[in-house]
């Protein structure tokens, strides 16, 4: 799924208001239809008081669009006009003055706190107060609004974007911004639904369709994508009925050093169910037995060392290379690590202490082959490329970073993004129980056994970490959060390939009612 920037969306509202004929009032009809029917499916006419609080733009047009078509359906509707200052646009006059033409109550103005009405926490708010336009800070007793808000316990229900947050700029105090337990958002979803430190200013979010030029959504280009099923299944490879293990590539896990041999075997496994034809591991002498017991679809090459890695010579020709798991910052390990890069020429996925040695020796990021893929959790991320001021300038800094040394980086989190130059792929799959020990190692093994299989370094990213987290999400349900375990993610790697395929399960058709319950009905 596209995510739109800003300039798109309004780029997106005019082109659509010139193609279809319509002016902006008409599509700000729609806009407000389509939350009005959002609301009405799943209210089906309850009287819940609604309190809508409308800004005196576009976004508070559409508020008032709301409130006029919740009045007209017999609804419980309180609405407001947020009054910080004396401008308003055409299409909030426009739709103001409908507003009037249906309520015998005109709407509220609210110009300070001593104006805020009474909220039960049984209450609904709809927020439309700002929108994407905002360019300016939130007054003080506009503040205190978003606040008591929150304290009121009402669920509060934001239209586009919760007011106060930016698109595409960072937060400076979280008390500007409306705690919104659901979103609305028309178009795409907003960069900021993903991000760590503006995620949480909405629980939920749902994209609506306000009929925009459909030509423009698909013949524009964005640089930011939300990753789902759709997207993964178009680049999935299918197997021949006589295909046979050597047509999917050999992948070599090069890692492990005494006492984390479990993370070779980890990513081992991961890049045998994955899909790679052949995986090899390249480790420390302690770990030959370890590994040859636990996982034996694996062959194994050990290092001289006894405990760690001090050279790397195989005699083996591996289509990709995860190297990282496991294999300490030793000085040995470190040089044999800098020897093998200035003759190899194999794609690389690079994790864990692997990112560390680039961290502490930042000279061999010239020596990686291009397209090479680096997978950071936030703290090795910042050893690769420094301190960030807020998400927007981590964002921009790995941005540069990709383009300068032609990698892909892997930003894990909640919401793992993949950065390629200057194109974001937003993960939409995993879940909190991912949050634990060798989940990453996993993560480099199905990386890599993509790769090894003839999927580009990309596509095999974004993939890796659709399956890795999908994989998580169906186990979950078995384990829950807290017991979750690296090995589930792979023992459930198999379900989350077969749920490529599977289709929506659509509801059950009731059940015709038989002769005696005609009867009974027609008794009544």
């Amino acid at each position: 799924m596209k995510i739109f920037s800003k300039a798109q969306i309004y780029e997106g509202d005019k082109l659509t208001s010139e193609r279809q004929n319509i002016s902006s009032t008409d599509l700000m009809e729609r806009a407000g239809t389509q939350i009005f029917n959002w609301m009405h499916m799943r209210m089906q006419g309850a009287q819940v008081p609604i309190h809508i609080f409308c800004g005196i733009g576009n976004n508070g047009g559409d508020g008032l669009v709301l409130a006029r078509l919740l009045t007209i359906h017999g609804y419980n509707v309180n609405t407001y006009i947020v009054d910080y200052n004396d401008k308003r646009t055409k299409d909030f006059l426009v739709n103001y003055e409908r507003l009037k033409s249906v309520t015998k109550t005109w709407p509220e103005p609210l110009k300070s706190a001593d104006d805020f009405p009474e909220i039960a926490s049984k209450d609904i708010i709809v927020d439309a107060i700002f929108g994407i336009g905002l360019n300016r800070p939130v007054v003080d007793w506009v503040k205190a609004l978003f606040a008591y808000f929150k304290t009121s316990g009402a669920f509060t229900l934001s239209i586009d974007i919760p007011s106060g947050l930016f698109v595409d700029k960072p937060v400076e105090d979280e008390n500007d911004v409306v705690w919104a337990g659901f979103t609305l958002s028309f178009a795409s979803p907003k960069l900021v639904f993903f991000l760590p430190e503006t995620a949480k200013y909405t629980q939920q979010w749902e994209v609506l369709d306000i009929g925009l030029d459909p030509e423009y959504l698909i013949n524009t280009e964005t640089d930011t994508e939300l990753i789902g099923k759709l997207d993964v299944l178009q680049h999935y490879i299918p197997r021949e009925k006589f295909s046979h293990k050597g047509q999917f590539g050999h992948t070599l896990i090069i890692g492990g050093s005494y006492g984390k041999i479990g993370a070779v075997t980890l990513a081992s496994r991961g890049a045998l169910s994955a899909g790679s034809g052949l995986v090899s591991a390249y480790l420390p002498k302690c770990g030959y037995t370890p590994l040859q017991a636990s996982f034996p679809e694996a062959m194994v090459i050990t290092d001289a060392d006894e405990e760690k890695i001090t050279s790397i010579k195989f005699d083996i020709e591996p289509t990709v290379i995860g190297f990282g798991i496991g294999v300490g910052t030793d000085t040995k390990t470190i040089a044999a690590f800098e020897a093998f890069l200035k003759t190899n020429k194999t794609p690389l996925v690079i994790d864990a202490d692997g990112l560390n040695i680039l961290a502490k020796k930042k000279a061999l990021l010239k020596l990686l082959p291009e397209k090479t893929i680096l997978t950071p959790h936030p703290k090795e991320l910042e050893r690769l490329i420094g301190s960030w001021a807020n998400d927007f300038d981590k964002l921009e800094k790995v941005k540069a970073f990709s383009k300068k040394h032609k990698v892909i980086v892997v930003i894990k989190g909640a919401f793992s993004i993949t950065v390629s130059n200057e194109n974001l792929y937003i993960n939409s799959t995993g879940n909190p129980g991912l949050s634990t020990a060798g989940s990453g190692d996993v993560l480099t093994g199905i990386i890599s056994g993509l790769i090894a299989q003839g999927y580009n370094a990309i596509t095999a990213a974004i993939f890796g970490v659709y399956l890795h987290g999908k994989s998580a999400d169906i186990a979950v349900e078995q384990t829950g959060y807290e017991s979750l375990i690296a090995s589930h993610v792979l023992d459930y790697l198999g379900d989350a390939f077969l749920d490529l395929f599977k289709q929506p399960e659509l509801p059950a058709p009731a059940e015709a009612p038989n002769e005696e319950a005609k009867q009974e009905a027609k008794e009544e």
